[in-house]
């Protein structure tokens, strides 16, 4: 393959990368659905694709849908078994954030609704709400009809908006609510961390893959009581992570996030969904198996003080 054959899918990658994760919510898939994409692409008679990007788009999206259809994903990812893999604001898979649509469409929350969508009308919102395709571009990439690419999007738009709970917050609101969220949480208190709740607050952890499934928190007491437990430290969860972390404010896919690091990895997360000032949702991630790429991207960046020096 000639440099400029392959210079023409480099100029592609990111945004490959960025639409792969939104489709299937998992950095190292996006990264192997990329990297199948750029195999097609050698393989490929490139001299005669008019437009690379529709053809990659294509591509890339049809592989997606590929993996989400198979026995193994639908094992893996059963509605509520499933949390996504968090990314640290900057990370260039992240992809276009310049609407409210881009950047709601990465957030976990709304990662995590999209489960509820079938792989067709995942497709077609991601297309459609992320990277502003028309319906007849869509129509093309998937092999729909137009008719057919718009009830899809009518259904995907309807069943997000009806569960979304959190609103966008700026960076410095974020770490506003962090700050209140881990003095909160370390008061010992747990009517204090209940004010700082939606009434209809939930929330969600992986149990730092200990657990079986996911551990799901459905009233603003519970997902209270369950955040008083998880930041008391004791001997046994240090010698989980091995050692007494320093706990970060952060940004973690467009949301507030507390960050927990020990040596320069980071070795759990809590992201906070936000709604007028109080915390509408809570994702709590510590399996070693998510965090992967988040630890690179914060090893790369430049971080303020810890909100708390050990843990």
């Amino acid at each position: 393959m000639d440099s400029l054959t392959v210079e023409r899918f480099e100029a592609n990658r990111s945004r490959l990368a960025s639409l792969a994760y939104r489709l299937l919510g998992s950095a190292a898939d996006a990264e192997d659905t990329v990297q199948d994409a750029f195999l097609r692409w050698q393989a490929a008679d490139t001299e005669h694709v008019r437009v690379p990007e529709a053809w990659l788009t294509k591509v890339v999206t049809n592989l997606a849908l590929d993996r989400l259809r198979s026995a193994q994903a639908r094992r893996e990812r059963t509605v509520g078994a499933w949390l996504p893999e968090p990314l640290l604001d900057g990370d260039p898979m992240l992809g276009p954030a310049e609407t409210a649509e881009q950047r709601e469409s990465v957030t976990l929350a709304v990662l995590l609704l999209m489960e509820r969508l079938s792989p067709v009308e995942r497709a077609v919102y991601v297309l459609r709400e992320a990277f502003s395709y028309s319906h007849a571009e869509i129509a093309e990439i998937l092999d729909v009809s137009r008719a057919a690419s718009q009830q899809h999007a009518h259904r995907a738009r309807e069943r997000v908006a009806a569960e979304r709970k959190a609103g966008e917050v700026d960076r410095a609101t974020a770490r506003r609510v962090v700050e209140a969220f881990v003095d909160a949480a370390s008061s010992g208190r747990t009517g204090q961390l209940v004010a700082l709740l939606t009434d209809d607050a939930t929330g969600v952890a992986d149990g730092a893959g200990m657990a079986d499934k996911l551990l799901w928190y459905t009233t603003p007491e519970r997902v209270a009581s369950a955040l008083r437990a998880g930041f008391k430290p004791t001997p046994a969860k240090r010698r989980l992570v091995g050692g007494s972390p320093s706990m970060h404010a952060g940004v973690v896919n467009g949301s507030p996030a507390l960050v927990a690091v020990l040596d320069d990895r980071v070795v759990g997360v809590v992201v906070l969904g936000v709604r007028e000032g109080r915390i509408s949702a809570m994702h709590g991630i510590a399996s070693p198996s998510r965090l992967g790429r988040l630890t690179e991207q914060w090893r790369r960046g430049g971080h303020r003080d810890p909100l708390i020096d050990a843990w």
